[in-house]
């Protein structure tokens, strides 16, 4: 159970360990916020779980102990900027449910999981306005993204060619790192590991 795999962990990484997210400056600016809050999860994420799991709407999430890599991108929007993506990815949908991926089968919105499937984020952000950059076939260096990267992009993949996956710019410049949970918990990593992967999307939001 969940409830015995935590206090395992607890024991096995130190009494004086809090799992819980470290506070965002408040004299930030958006951006940076945003790549705050998604560092601050490393240490505090550490197992992957992407059980389907019914959750309270507005502002539900599982225990933070656990997560996919679109927990990643929600956490870091509602902690950083106070934007809660599961209802604003929800609103959109029961609006607009045919602009969404058909990919699950579903016939109506179902705010327990649709912003923690990549396709949605992907939809939600291009439809408002967030869409830098969409590959169109000719990319495939999962590292090689054309447009000039910033701290607190959206970046998105298929990995192997199918899988979606998603991750937040902790770093730009010459040697970019992303925040991302690709099966071991939040951690940042060089956007290079990524380059075996076909590069799908770069999205730029705020709000």
């Amino acid at each position: 159970m969940r409830s015995g795999r935590r206090d395992l962990l607890k024991l096995m990484l130190g009494a004086g360990v809090a799992l819980a997210a470290r506070p965002v400056l408040a004299d930030q600016r958006p951006a940076e916020k945003l790549t705050a809050a998604a560092r601050a999860q490393i240490g505090v994420t550490l197992i992957y779980d992407p059980s389907y799991t019914r959750i309270a709407y507005p502002g539900g999430d599982i225990d933070r102990l656990y997560g996919v890599c679109a927990d990643v991108i929600v956490r870091a929007y509602r902690d950083g900027l106070g934007l809660d993506l599961q209802e604003l990815l929800h609103r959109d949908m029961k609006k607009n449910f045919a602009a969404y991926p058909p990919t699950w089968g579903l016939d109506q919105p179902d705010s327990n999981i649709d912003h923690r499937r990549v396709p949605n984020l992907e939809t939600f952000l291009k439809r408002h306005g967030g869409q830098v950059w969409r590959n169109g076939g000719g990319v495939t260096d999962g590292a090689a993204f054309p447009e000039p990267l910033m701290a607190g992009d959206i970046l998105t993949w298929r990995l192997n060619g199918r899988l979606p996956h998603i991750a937040i710019i902790g770093e730009a410049g010459d040697a970019p790192t992303i925040i991302h949970n690709i099966g071991w918990g939040a951690r940042e990593n060089a956007l290079s590991g990524l380059a075996p992967h076909l590069p799908m999307g770069h999205y730029r939001w705020v709000g």
